[in-house]
């Protein structure tokens, strides 16, 4: 469960996606533009959270939308659709030495305690949500950040 920079972009598409989807079409090449990156990672991702059910993709002059409310779409949703090595948080060193007591006993001093981190963030992605994003973000534009 490493998270990678899909985490972030995909918040940003639906922060942004919601902040100018009133007043433009809201394209990958669009979202590209804000985010500073190819289309083609945009779109990799709006297929993503489109199969999440998050967002729906219109062709031609439909473009995108975010299918429930904002504050009903948890980090927690965005990284489930987004990330794909959730399994574990903290990658182990693969061949600690069984003749060492230190390199034999690790996995079991430490694996509990990097299940119980892992469970807490998974936690803490769950309290918040993109509601609270857009609502930060207008409160920045509106004071000219």
């Amino acid at each position: 469960m490493q998270v990678s920079t899909k985490f972030t972009i995909a918040i940003h598409i639906l922060a942004a996606t919601e902040y100018f989807g009133k007043d433009y079409k809201v394209t990958s090449d669009f979202l590209a533009g804000s985010i500073g990156c190819n289309p083609v990672i945009v779109r990799n991702l709006m297929k993503q959270l489109r199969d999440a059910g998050l967002i729906a993709v219109r062709r031609g002059p439909g473009g995108i939308q975010i299918t429930r409310p904002l504050d009903q779409i948890t980090f927690y949703d965005v990284y489930e659709a987004v990330e794909t090595s959730k399994d574990e948080m903290f990658r182990f060193h693969e061949n600690p030495n069984p003749q060492c007591p230190v390199g034999r006993n690790i996995h079991a001093a430490l694996d509990d305690k990097f299940r119980d981190i892992q469970k807490q963030f998974e936690d803490d992605l769950r309290q918040h949500n993109l509601g609270e994003v857009v609502g930060d973000l207008e409160k920045a534009i509106q004071k000219g950040a």
